[in-house]
């Protein structure tokens, strides 16, 4: 049985994902204690060592965030539970790191119990961890760093780094300036909702470009010139939006 912990000042919220874990996944999880603040939490966490901690952010006195503070090792993997605070999320979505928010969906929980089932036959929690404290403190223009989920974890990469981003069915292909192509296991949406707005923009259904490396526009072919050479397609829809951002950017 994997051994958790739930941090959440709300009893109802303990309470119901408590009954969601034994309702949906029988005989998995040995929750070892319920807590209702970040300092209840982490003697809970010293005393038994969980595998997993199941951590709200937004509570009185300390958020969960500053749970962290308390490791040096962070041993334990985290799924955040949260109703709101989309920076949060979005630094959270950054780190490679899951959340549910609440109320939490049974098919949400499912699918990060299976990612953390998957990520927790080799440890990636300590830099992770370290990633997302990291992201809190620094605004879109500084991010310098993504962790992005791949088949065998994730992988790191600076925003500067990426020429553009392609859907690839439910999964995305990001194209790097070195000429590396990276496989994501996530989406083009979801890419593109953790990318610098400034920087990034979607083009076309298929397509998300760093506006860095654009070199011109060819209007008559509605297609873009990216440093590397290839000319990518500008659908219609985009098109005055992707001509304002570049109007506004230089």
């Amino acid at each position: 049985m994997i051994k958790a912990v739930i941090i959440d000042d709300e009893i109802n919220a303990q309470s119901l994902l408590e009954k969601t874990l034994d309702r949906y996944f029988p005989n998995k999880f040995n929750i070892v204690e319920k807590c209702n603040s970040v300092d209840s939490g982490v003697l809970a966490i010293k005393m038994h060592e969980p595998e997993l901690v199941f951590l709200d952010i937004q509570m009185p006195e300390k958020n969960g965030f500053e749970l962290f503070k308390y490791f040096d090792v962070v041993k334990f993997e985290v799924i955040f539970t949260t109703a709101y605070n989309q920076f949060a999320i979005k630094a959270i979505k950054r780190s490679a790191l899951d959340y549910l928010l609440k109320p939490i969906n049974h098919l949400d929980l499912a699918d990060a119990i299976k990612r953390f089932e998957t990520r927790n036959e080799g440890s990636f929690a300590q830099k992770k961890l370290s990633l997302l404290l990291e992201n809190l403190n620094v605004n879109d223009q500084n991010i310098s760093k993504i962790a992005f989920p791949t088949v065998e974890g994730f992988e790191l990469i600076h925003s500067n780094q990426i020429l553009y981003c392609k859907a690839e069915s439910n999964y995305c292909s990001i194209k790097k300036i070195d000429g590396i192509t990276k496989m994501v296991t996530k989406t083009l949406k979801y890419v593109e909702e953790i990318l610098p707005p400034t920087t990034f923009k979607r083009i076309h259904k298929t397509y998300v470009i760093n506006l860095n490396y654009v070199v011109r526009y060819h209007k008559a072919n509605k297609e873009v010139e990216l440093t590397n050479g290839e000319k990518l397609p500008v659908s219609f829809r985009k098109e005055e939006e992707f001509i304002n951002a570049i109007l506004q950017k230089y």
